[in-house]
């Protein structure tokens, strides 16, 4: 790869940590521009004309051309790598969990964890309030049906780590921040685990 990269981004973000921690795995330079979203800031006028008209983050940009959306950033950043399987079939299950941690886990475990561990509970709205009980049993399910794929089983897809796996951990290991037990899910703690102890691994925090 030839082209400057930069990682438009929250650092705490879920979303922008797996871009980072693909990156990582792949051995690849991003410089990091951050935003604060708590003020707003990928709401302005300059950041909805220069990096992203939907006024989220993360971003990739990639020389002059700019790529949101998390798992699409990773996906380019994770081509002609061992990340994405050579199998035609593990490709598409790869895709399937991907698009997945998208629709049913992100919107309820990573949710819960902005509520509690950024929000508070004392400036809750009405509206996320009631949204509680629903995120929390959704993220339950979530877990669960994580946690059975895994019991006999190393990896989300095939026998070697693919980005699914990278994708899925980035709000999996922050769930307990949003009152989920990890305790409760043996084979997603000990894929956790594994996917800590992989060679150029990155926390949330670095």
């Amino acid at each position: 790869m030839t082209e400057h990269l930069i990682l438009h981004e929250y650092a705490q973000s879920g979303n922008c940590y797996k871009i980072r921690l693909t990156a990582a795995h792949v051995g690849t330079a991003l410089e990091r521009r951050e935003y604060d979203i708590m003020k707003g800031e990928t709401r302005t006028p300059e950041f909805l004309a220069n990096v992203n008209a939907n006024g989220r983050i993360p971003v990739l940009q990639i020389g002059d051309r700019f790529l949101p959306e998390s798992n699409a950033a990773c996906f380019w950043l994770a081509t002609y790598t061992p990340l994405i399987p050579d199998d035609r079939f593990d490709t598409a299950d790869m895709l399937r969990w991907m698009n997945w941690e998208q629709y049913n886990h992100e919107p309820n475990v990573a949710t819960m964890r902005f509520l509690r561990a950024f929000v508070g509970d004392a400036r809750l709205t009405d509206e996320q309030r009631t949204s509680i009980p629903v995120k929390v049993r959704n993220g339950e399910a979530a877990l669960a049906l994580m946690d059975a794929h895994l019991e006999h089983r190393d990896f989300f897809v095939g026998d070697s780590p693919t980005l699914a796996d990278i994708c899925l951990y980035a709000y999996t290991h922050t769930a307990e921040e949003g009152g989920f037990n990890l305790a409760r899910y043996p084979a997603v703690s000990r894929w956790l685990a594994r996917v800590a102890s992989f060679p150029g691994h990155v926390t949330i925090d670095a």
